[in-house]
């Protein structure tokens, strides 16, 4: 039952992340006015079709990928409609909508997470017993208004200002019922992390403006994470065993599915940020690859021949297929 449901998962998953990237390139596309021919949901072997008035519509048998065909794309077009008669500016905004959908349905899904779990707020929702803030008569539900008096306006910068503090007390303003109360702390040293703490935990609340202000916090530290990651790589400063392709990727939303539908929007909304990093990266094939053509147009005032383009794009489609065989290969001996 749980590998049923880790396949069902990995598909349900993947396929609404490839589905928002496509439909990001599919709504730019046709709001430029270029012709669609196939928005196809898949890969591989066609199990199912619908044409509409311009455009075919596909669901495809492998669920590794997507593609919108646009006229003109990939060669050269005299058609009112195709990708190519359009301007560089219109043409960079559908290449970069479908990793930007990624990273709004990264967004959404958190903030979704964030909604149902609830955000943390400068009040507080927890003491711990015998603990420095218990000790000097802090109580559930006050809210903390400044630390050694300065403005905190979120349990980040409540965290942040007594963890780093210096002095041997923290000096904590709080409103009680109304009323503000000040209180002098001696913070406890965390003895493995070396961190000042005095015993606290945060409210939580559903509040939607803030899930939003979190989710996209969430999303740009994702995002920092992923570069940081990626440079490492490059340099040779960390290990390819985080790479991981389709099999690793199953396993993983496998184990969130069985854990439940937050853990699962959570793992969705990370790899949903991946593939729209992984998608900008400036290598051939890639959406990023093509945005380089585009500004090296612009850059030049005219355009790199379609026939030269089209084998870059080639060949690095290639390599990229000889990279992906060669992790699905390494994961697949790993499992024997």
């Amino acid at each position: 039952m749980n590998v049923l449901i880790s396949v069902v998962a990995f598909i349900i998953v993947f396929g609404l992340l490839v589905f928002i990237h496509e439909f990001g390139h599919f709504f730019t596309a046709k709001l430029n006015g270029i012709t669609v021919h196939e928005f196809s949901l898949g890969m591989g072997p066609r199990l199912f079709k619908y044409k509409g008035e311009e455009t075919e519509y596909s669901l495809r048998a492998l669920p590794i990928g997507g593609y919108v065909k646009m006229e003109g794309e990939d060669e050269a077009s005299n058609h009112p409609g195709s990708f190519s008669s359009k301007k560089p500016l219109q043409r960079l905004s559908v290449i970069a909508a479908g990793p930007i959908m990624n990273f709004v349905l990264a967004i959404v899904l958190f903030a979704v997470i964030f909604m149902s779990i609830g955000v943390p707020v400068n009040s507080i929702g927890e003491l711990v017993e015998n603990k420095p803030a218990v000790m000097a008569g802090i109580e559930v539900g006050d809210k903390i208004v400044s630390i050694d008096g300065e403005e905190v306006n979120s349990w980040e910068k409540v965290v942040d200002r007594i963890s780093n503090s210096k002095g041997e007390t923290v000096e904590l303003k709080i409103i009680r019922n109304g009323v503000e109360m000040d209180f002098s702390i001696v913070p406890e040293t965390d003895s493995a992390s070396g961190r000042r703490m005095i015993g606290i935990a945060p409210k939580l609340e559903a509040n939607i403006l803030l899930s939003l202000k979190y989710s996209f916090e969430r999303v740009i530290y994702v995002i920092k994470a992923i570069l940081e990651f990626l440079g490492r790589l490059f340099m040779g400063q960390a290990s390819s065993d985080g790479v991981v392709g389709p099999i690793g990727m199953a396993k993983i939303v496998g184990t969130a599915a069985n854990s439940g539908i937050i853990d699962l929007m959570g793992i969705a909304a990370l790899i949903s940020v991946n593939l729209g990093i992984i998608n900008l990266l400036p290598l051939p094939a890639l959406d990023g690859g093509r945005i380089i053509f585009i500004l090296i147009e612009l850059i030049r005032g005219k355009p790199v021949p379609s026939d030269k383009e089209g084998f870059v794009h080639f060949i690095g489609f290639v390599l990229l297929m000889t990279l992906m065989l060669m992790v699905v290969f390494r994961e697949i001996k790993m499992l024997f």
